[in-house]
């Protein structure tokens, strides 16, 4: 079963980092998704833009109105994804808790409804 591991966090607090402290959390991802290619799971997956660069679309009573940045003001931003195929939700909560955005935000899982 294929599922979304949805990356959260404070992304002001990775802005404000050192650049040691980035090049320390971009090595970690590295090595993420190189584990999960060695492991034949990851189907895919992006880093975000800020939610800043974020395009809102809403049509409420057939009116569509187009708003610049994200939706909902939150302390965690959604800043990057994987989409992986795990056997189960066991499975999949083991990669997102190994997951280096764990320990500084929210590792969302949610599986895909195939269509």
């Amino acid at each position: 079963m294929q599922y979304l591991l949805l990356i959260y966090s404070d992304e002001s607090a990775m802005a404000s980092a050192t650049e040691a402290d980035r090049g320390q959390m971009m090595a970690a991802y590295g090595a993420y998704t190189e584990a999960m290619v060695q492991a034949g799971i990851l189907k895919g997956g992006d880093r975000l833009r800020p939610a800043s660069t974020a395009t809102t679309i809403r049509t409420v009573d057939g009116k569509t109105a187009v708003l610049d940045g994200p939706y909902a003001e939150t302390k965690e931003q959604l800043g990057g994804y994987y989409i992986i195929d795990a056997p189960d939700l066991d499975a999949a909560l083991s990669w997102a808790e190994r997951c280096p955005g764990a320990a500084v935000g929210a590792i969302e899982v949610r599986p895909i409804w195939a269509m």
